[in-house]
């Protein structure tokens, strides 16, 4: 198996809405976002998975030291061999990827974000930073661009957020800023006991309209000129939006059950979204 098989068999078996966006993309531009996604998928199982967290620290440790062989030595694991040539071709930064990295070991040392500015740090480091990263694949032409993408990028893991509340409960991670649960009378252990109170629904109708705030204000950032090249990115937020708009659909019953659209539907996103685009 070849590197680019390897990232492409990691995309696949995500089942995720960025694989969906890909499929329209020139050659190059796919395999260089599929390694991207890749290498995204890899750090945040390690993170997911790993039950010590001493190892999981420890792995990460390596993969920044393979970011490192990325950019001038002989990188070992086959997501690092397809982005070598991906980061030279496409002048993706290396301090992105070690800062994408840091997000990820915020997940072990951060089970709580005291308020929404902490929060946006996590949310910039584990997905704004993909965000630029994924711009300079596409193109684009106006720096107003990574404006769009930085915000989407917030947008994107503010709707994780809300759609895994449950998921993450189950993990003694709880992204709601605590000051808000405070504000809404939620405690931490109405999350955790997955108690969905009347204040509950209106805690979630809060954080569903800031999502909604990114994503009108990413989309007003991006310049016509950028548009076109930028397609990827918007199906992306059609499928995103369209998964959120499932989450209100359902009651926001997001602490019993984890909302998901079907691989049929994120297709049919994709192309429409295409399409328009």
């Amino acid at each position: 198996m070849t590197p680019d098989q390897y990232c492409q068999e990691k995309a696949a078996a995500s089942g995720s809405s960025f694989y969906y966006s890909f499929l329209f993309l020139p050659q190059d531009k796919r395999r260089a976002i599929t390694a991207l996604y890749a290498f995204c998928r890899e750090v945040d199982d390690i993170v997911d998975e790993c039950k010590d967290s001493n190892v999981a620290r420890s792995t990460l440790n390596w993969w920044r030291s393979q970011v490192d062989e990325i950019y001038g030595g002989k990188p070992q694991h086959p997501v690092a061999l397809a982005l070598v040539p991906v980061t030279a071709k496409f002048n993706l930064a290396k301090e992105h990827l070690l800062e994408i990295i840091d997000g990820m070991e915020m997940d072990l040392d951060q089970p709580r974000y005291p308020d929404f500015k902490s929060l946006q740090l996590y949310c910039y480091r584990v997905a704004s930073v993909v965000g630029l990263l994924s711009v300079e694949i596409f193109g684009y032409s106006d720096r107003q661009t990574l404006k769009y993408a930085h915000d989407l990028g917030i947008a994107f893991q503010l709707t994780n957020i809300i759609r895994d509340v449950g998921e993450d409960a189950r993990r003694n991670r709880i992204y709601l800023p605590m000051d808000e649960l405070q504000q809404f009378n939620v405690t931490a252990s109405d999350i955790l006991n997955a108690n969905e109170s009347e204040n509950f629904q209106k805690l979630m109708a809060f954080q569903i309209e800031r999502a909604e705030r990114y994503y009108q204000q990413a989309l007003s950032h991006l310049p016509s000129v950028d548009r076109k090249s930028q397609r990827t990115g918007l199906i992306m937020a059609a499928i995103y939006r369209a998964t959120l708009n499932e989450v209100v659909a359902s009651g926001c019953h997001v602490l019993k059950e984890r909302i998901s659209l079907t691989p049929l539907r994120k297709l049919w996103l994709a192309w429409t979204t295409w399409l328009k685009s």
